[in-house]
C-alpha cells in the first residue's frame, strides 16, 4: 500500500513561539527540536512549514520538560495537566453552552493575565479573549493556540464540527496567513481591537456526548484536536435547509452550498449520506414547503410561484408538485388548508 506523505501546514513561527518559551525559562530547546529533526538553518527561515506530527511531538515534549502547558504565554506556569482538568471540570455539563462558560470561568483560576469570555446572544455565541497584561511575541501564538484548544474541545465534547462565522485576531496579517485559513475556517479578520471567534449558537444548545472514560482516551493525544478541524457536523442538514432556504429560488448546486457552508463539496455529499439525506431531497422539501405556503397565503398566479421555488414553467412545476404532495397546485390553492408535516 503506498504510503501518503503528511502535508506541512504549521508554520516556523509557532516553533519559534516554543523555542522563545524555552528561553524565557533558560532551558536549551535544541535536543527537543532534535528529536522532531528542526534545524537552526530550517528554524531562521519564515517561509518554511512543519507537520502535524512535528509539532505534537514538539509540543508534548515542551509542556512536560518546562512544566508549562501555557508555554510562556502568562506570568506564571500553568503545569503540566491543567487543561486537561479544565476539560474535566467542564465535562459534566448538560450543554456545549454550560460547559465552554464552565471552562472559560475556570481558566481565571489558572491566570489573571487573560480573560475568557463566552456569550451566546441570538445572532451568534462567542468565545473572546481580554487582555490584561502585554503578552508581547507571544500574543500570536497564545490566541490561536487557545481559540483551538476551546474549539477542538467544543467539537470533541458534542461530537460535531462547529463552523465558524468568523475569527478576528488582534494583530496584523501575518505571513504564513494560509495556516489560519486552515484552522479557522470561514471569515477571518486581521487587527481588530479583540480576538474573538464566533459560531452558530444553535451549536451551544447541543448536549455534551461524551464521559470520563473518552476524555481520559483524548487526552492522551489531545493535541490534534487543537490542529485539525473536526470532520463530523450534526447540524449539517439543518444548515443546509436554512441556506436553501434563504434562496429558494436558486439554482443550488452542491459546489455553491459547501463553499457558502464552508466545507468541501465531497464532505457536503458524505455527511448528507450518512444521516440520511441528500441535497437534492433536501431542496425539494424547501421548494416544497415554499410552494406549498405561497398557494396558501398569497394569490400569485402558479406561474409566478413556479418562478419563485426555481422553475423555468408551470408543467414541470406541476409534475413535480404532485410528485411531492401527491396533489396539484390548483387543487392546494382551492381547498387553502394543505399542511406540511
Amino acid at each position: 500500500m503506498r504510503v501518503i506523505p503528511e502535508v506541512a501546514i504549521t508554520p516556523v513561527a509557532f516553533v519559534r513561539a516554543i523555542v522563545a518559551a524555552y528561553q524565557r525559562y533558560g532551558k536549551d530547546p535544541g535536543p527537543a527540536l532534535r528529536q522532531v529533526r528542526i534545524t537552526p538553518e530550517f528554524l531562521a527561515d519564515p517561509q518554511n512549514r512543519v507537520t502535524g506530527s512535528q509539532m505534537e511531538i514538539l509540543f508534548g515534549i515542551a509542556i512536560q520538560e518546562l512544566d508549562d502547558e501555557a508555554l510562556g504565554w502568562f506570568s506564571r506556569r500553568l503545569p503540566w495537566g491543567s487543561y486537561g482538568m479544565l476539560c474535566r471540570a467542564a465535562l459534566g455539563s448538560p450543554t456545549l453552552e454550560v460547559a465552554l462558560k464552565r471552562w472559560c470561568r475556570y481558566h481565571g483560576l489558572l491566570t489573571d493575565d487573560i480573560t475568557l469570555n463566552f456569550t451566546v446572544p441570538r445572532t451568534a455565541a462567542s468565545i473572546a479573549i481580554q487582555v490584561h497584561r502585554d503578552l508581547g511575541e507571544m500574543t500570536e501564538f497564545c490566541c490561536a493556540t487557545l481559540f483551538r484548544y476551546l474549539l477542538g474541545y467544543a467539537c470533541w465534547a458534542i461530537n460535531s464540527r462547529i463552523p465558524l462565522l468568523e475569527a478576528c485576531f488582534p494583530f496584523a496579517v501575518p505571513e504564513h496567513v494560509s495556516v489560519y485559513q486552515a484552522l479557522f475556517p470561514g471569515p477571518l479578520h486581521f487587527g481588530t481591537r479583540a480576538a474573538r471567534i464566533s459560531f452558530d449558537p444553535q451549536y451551544a444548545a447541543l448536549p455534551i456526548r461524551r464521559d470520563d472514560r473518552a476524555l481520559n482516551k483524548m487526552l492522551q493525544h489531545a493535541l490534534p484536536l487543537t490542529m485539525f478541524p473536526y470532520r463530523r457536523d450534526r447540524l449539517l442538514v439543518q444548515r443546509v435547509r436554512e441556506s436553501l432556504r434563504m434562496r429558494p429560488e436558486g439554482l443550488h448546486t452542491g459546489e455553491s452550498l459547501a463553499k457558502d457552508l464552508h466545507v468541501s463539496p465531497r464532505t457536503l455529499h458524505r455527511q448528507l449520506q450518512e444521516e440520511g439525506a441528500s441535497l437534492q431531497a433536501l431542496k425539494n422539501e424547501v421548494r416544497r414547503d415554499r410552494a406549498v405556503e405561497l398557494l396558501n397565503r398569497t394569490s400569485r398566479p402558479i406561474k409566478q410561484v413556479a418562478r419563485a421555488v426555481g422553475f423555468l414553467n408551470e408543467k414541470s412545476f406541476s409534475r413535480a408538485f404532485k410528485q411531492w404532495t401527491g396533489a396539484t397546485p390548483e387543487s392546494v390553492r382551492e381547498k387553502g388548508r394543505y399542511f406540511v408535516s
